[in-house]
């Protein structure tokens, strides 16, 4: 057997690395099919501005001209210069179950690596921890929610086989919503309104929001950048991000928190989970699918929790209670009866008792980060 390692370079093998995990995942009842519209634009060096700060190659492997395999390798420029590492990624991996392309592809990436200057390789890592990281190492029956990777149980076996070591752990939770959920907040909640002087924006259109984009952004930048793997997101990408997220989103899942002179201090974004849609459109808008996801839009009853903080200044002054009422009393009056936190690292104890000290929570996902020191 003769593996074949090509980088992509042409549009057609642009074409096959996106739709390549369709045909590996064939049967696989709990992939989620990506949207690929989002895809052809991520996927584009001169679509998505966060390939103007990072070097990147696209590889996919062949056995006998036939696509078995794919893997995309990062250098982040901007992450190593702030955290003076010499560090490279690799990310969405896909192959079907065969150690020996699974290796090649993976030596590629190691190799084409060191020759950036990187003495370290951690992945599945995107540019951002905005996208889907971890191979599944728990949960393997679950469903995939969006912006989550889906593997198969043989990835974690041959990345360690590989010599990597587990870096980062992420869990997934889920928690049924009910009244009692949220009432347990309003009577702290109310307290807290009085005694800050604050804003909370509630919306019913998303070009309402689009003002806010930016702000909270640069919220996510502040709060965020202690967390791994994080990159400090660009104007340019916080406009991409508004463009490629908004039109998904339900405005009254946004809730928005700012002081008295008009900052953002704190927000929270969830969404209802589309993918019962996205499965029946088979990630194509065309010529029907986005009728599907629009109509999963209405009637999921899990809401997925996409993206949170809160100023340093201001936690633990009640301000995550405000967002969490909010957020649940909206919830609830639009039908959603389970609450899905999306990915929290383990490390996180805080945001991981939020969910626990909640009735019925089960942790149902588990995906981990892999390193190797490449010598």
């Amino acid at each position: 057997m003769s593996i074949t390692i090509k980088e992509v370079i042409t549009t057609a093998e642009l074409d096959t690395f996106i739709y390549l995990p369709e045909k590996i995942h064939h049967g696989h009842a709990n992939w989620l099919y990506p949207l690929y519209i989002d895809e052809e634009k991520f996927f584009s060096k001169e679509r998505n501005p966060a390939f103007k700060h990072n070097a990147t190659i696209l590889l996919l492997a062949y056995i006998d001209g036939i696509p078995v395999g794919r893997i995309m390798g990062i250098v982040p420029h901007s992450f190593n210069k702030q955290n003076q590492v010499q560090t490279a990624r690799f990310s969405y991996f896909e192959c079907y179950e065969s150690k020996a392309v699974f290796d090649v592809l993976l030596h590629a990436v190691e190799a084409w690596a060191k020759q950036n200057g990187c003495t370290n390789l951690v992945g599945p890592m995107g540019f951002s921890d905005k996208e889907p990281q971890g191979f599944v190492t728990k949960g393997f029956d679950a469903p995939t929610m969006m912006v989550t990777n889906c593997s198969y149980e043989f990835m974690k076996h041959f990345i360690l086989e590989n010599n990597y070591d587990p870096y980062v752990e992420l869990c997934e939770y889920d928690v049924p919503l009910t009244p009692e959920v949220a009432d347990r907040y309003k009577k702290f909640t109310q307290r807290v309104e009085q005694n800050h002087k604050i804003v909370v924006h509630e919306f019913t259109s998303t070009r309402q929001v689009k003002k806010f984009v930016r702000p909270v952004f640069n919220l996510i930048n502040e709060t965020y950048k202690n967390i791994y793997g994080f990159t400090a997101v660009t104007e340019a990408e916080m406009d991409e991000f508004g463009k490629r997220f908004l039109p998904l989103l339900n405005p009254a899942l946004i809730k928005i928190i700012t002081d008295e002179s008009g900052g953002v201090i704190a927000f929270v974004i969830g969404m209802a989970d589309l993918s019962e849609g996205i499965q029946k459109a088979r990630g194509r808008l065309l010529p029907f699918g986005w009728y599907h996801i629009y109509r999963a839009s209405k009637r999921s009853d899990r809401l997925v929790l996409l993206l949170g903080a809160v100023d340093k200044r201001m936690q633990d002054k009640g301000l995550n209670a405000v967002l969490a009422s909010r957020l649940l009393t909206s919830a609830l009056a639009s039908g959603f009866k389970v609450m899905d936190s999306h990915l929290i690292m383990r490390t996180n104890t805080k945001m991981r008792g939020e969910i626990e000290r909640l009735e019925g929570h089960k942790m149902y996902k588990e995906y981990t980060i892999y390193t190797k020191d490449l010598v």
